[in-house]
């Protein structure tokens, strides 16, 4: 009877052993969540470029961090998107120049990424491929050929040009063609409480001057884009560890964006 008692009782310590680990191990998952879900919602969250439309500044294939305390908190800040609140806290005005990713104003299930060229009460129209800002001319100017190598294995090569900003900033910029469909627009006038967003790739980008896009609401600021992390030109599956060292872009890498 004394032996059986002690048997019964080390398997039932073992069993609360067994029930205390697991319940530790559960835990530890859901504070790594919770903790988690905080740093994605108030400082950093990670976004992957899937379209070509900010090349040359971002290419299809880039891993990069967005923060999310730039611009201030919208309901959009949150996972999931929760309406928990109205307009944004701790609000920021984006630079002119800046890399921002939004939610697209038309469909907010969404996430696009532009940069901000026009704030509020700006007027910005393009003729004949340049950038006009408040009827002044944006300057640019031509530099060697963009070449990269597309997700098919296809060399791009294609113009390329350095534009500055009125307040200085500058970046590079595509023109596929110059008499492409958005080379000539009217003057939009950017409402209060709106921007104005475009792609770096000039002639390939659904933007603000498209009715697809239109102007970027205050709200639907997600945060500035940072740096990029991580670069795969997508000829690798993440199985096929022989083939990263061609498919990983090691120079694009911890790379801050302009």
């Amino acid at each position: 009877m004394t032996n059986s008692t002690k048997a019964g009782g080390g398997i039932a310590a073992k069993k609360k052993r067994r029930g205390g680990a697991l319940w530790d191990t559960f835990k530890t998952i859901f504070y790594a969540v919770v903790a988690a879900l905080i740093v994605r919602s108030v400082a950093y969250e990670p976004f992957n470029i899937p379209s070509g439309s900010m090349i040359p500044t971002l290419l299809v294939g880039d891993y990069l961090f967005v923060s999310k305390f730039s611009y201030g908190y919208t309901h959009y800040s949150l996972p999931w998107s929760p309406r928990l609140f109205s307009g944004r806290i701790l609000d920021s005005m984006p630079e002119r120049g800046d890399v921002a990713v939004f939610k697209l104003p038309t469909d907010d299930e969404i996430d696009y990424i532009k940069r901000i060229i026009g704030l509020p009460g700006d007027r910005i129209q393009m003729k004949n491929s340049l950038l006009y800002i408040n009827g002044e001319l944006v300057p640019r100017e031509q530099i060697e050929d963009f070449v990269f190598t597309d997700t098919q294995g296809h060399e791009q090569r294609l113009p390329q040009f350095i534009e500055t900003l009125p307040n200085g900033k500058r970046y590079n910029t595509l023109d596929r063609a110059p008499d492409g469909l958005l080379d000539n627009t009217p003057v939009f006038v950017v409402p209060e409480g709106h921007y104005f967003g475009m792609g770096d790739n000039r002639d390939s980008s659904l933007d603000s001057r498209t009715q697809q896009v239109g102007f970027i609401p205050d709200e639907n600021l997600i945060g500035r884009a940072e740096t990029i992390f991580f670069s795969s030109n997508g000829t690798a599956h993440f199985w096929e560890v022989w083939k990263w060292g061609s498919a990983i872009r090691g120079a694009r890498l911890l790379t801050e964006i302009k």
